[in-house]
């Protein structure tokens, strides 16, 4: 991509790979599951015109950035390090954080947990949720077990063991395509993978591979997340599933706060994935006091800022901008 630079930090104990474009306050740009910092090339020169610098890093797990053996090493609070130390390296005073899939809860919960540094927050796709508290001896997968009854959810297929890295490795590219298109908009209102599975089947198997690639979604950019991928493997993304039950107890400290900044909320209209539900969304707003837009936006899936990159970016620009 032109006029972007590539580089790298030490933060928090491991090697952050980052791009970014553009001068003026600092935007820090979070991604999700399965992808990098390429999910915000549509972002990344738009913010930079519009007067910030922006930094999207390949998170934790991903990408250049270092994948830590240990699977303790991705909980949310390693994640939020990750940010914290990333922006203090970068030797700026306040950023904005954004993040989408994954990167919303790390934007959301940095900002929750460090509002002297983070000034602003934006999610898209995983609404925000207020630290909770868990009966004794319950967990979240638990939880999300009693949700699936006789049927399994991705997020539980992943944290089981290691045959998650099996079924994305017979074909990389299928997979990844399947993943992207499946949850799109793109895929039709009402046929979108809501995450379950009939026991036994694999996320391979509840996968739709399109003939074409949708019109959002390149070969080239294609080939850029199937390149990464086969480099570098999808144990360092999974990991972030695998450390869900962790979360409670980590954000304890917390309960009965929110995010006092000014937050705004993104999301597709056919997004099923993620607690995108209308008792999801109602509890968002009552939480968060300085709510400055919630945009839920028409045809579009999971995939938010590259499904729909204008819409976005013109959102996140005015966001910005009014700060």
């Amino acid at each position: 991509m032109d006029g972007i630079k590539h580089g790298t930090v030490t933060a928090n104990g491991i090697r952050i790979h980052y791009v970014e474009a553009g001068d003026g306050p600092l935007v820090v740009m979070c991604h999700g599951w399965p992808e990098s910092w390429y999910s915000w090339r549509h972002q990344i020169p738009a913010l930079a015109e519009a007067g910030f610098r922006v930094v999207a890093p390949d998170m934790r797990g991903y990408g250049r950035s270092s994948k830590p053996d240990d699977i303790g090493a991705y909980t949310i609070t390693h994640l939020i390090g990750d940010m914290v130390g990333l922006v203090g390296a970068l030797k700026v005073q306040t950023a904005v954080i954004v993040g989408h899939d994954w990167g919303a809860p790390v934007a959301w919960y940095t900002g929750l947990l460090r509002p002297d540094l983070f000034r602003a927050v934006a999610g898209l796709s995983v609404p925000f949720r207020a630290p909770f508290a868990l009966p004794p001896g319950v967990k979240i997968s638990d939880m999300v077990r009693a949700q699936a009854g006789e049927r399994d959810y991705y997020r539980l297929f992943i944290a089981s063991g290691f045959g998650a890295e099996t079924d994305f490795e017979k074909d990389i590219r299928s997979y990844i395509l399947g993943v992207l298109y499946s949850v799109s908009g793109d895929i039709g209102p009402g046929r979108q993978w809501d995450g379950f599975m009939k026991r036994g089947q694999t996320i391979r198997d509840v996968l739709t591979v399109p003939k074409r690639l949708p019109p959002w979604l390149t070969e080239a950019d294609l080939e850029f997340y199937v390149a990464e991928f086969e480099r570098t493997g999808l144990t360092g993304g999974f990991n972030y599933y695998r450390n869900i039950d962790a979360l409670p107890r980590q954000l304890a400290p917390y309960i009965g706060r929110t995010l006092e900044q000014p937050t705004l909320y993104l999301c597709g209209e056919h997004d099923v994935i993620a607690g995108n539900n209308p008792e999801a969304h109602t509890a968002m707003k009552a939480a968060l006091p300085n709510l400055r837009g919630f945009h839920a936006l028409a045809g579009a899936g999971h995939w938010l800022q590259q499904e729909r990159a204008m819409e976005v970016n013109e959102h996140l620009i005015g966001f910005l901008k009014g700060l």
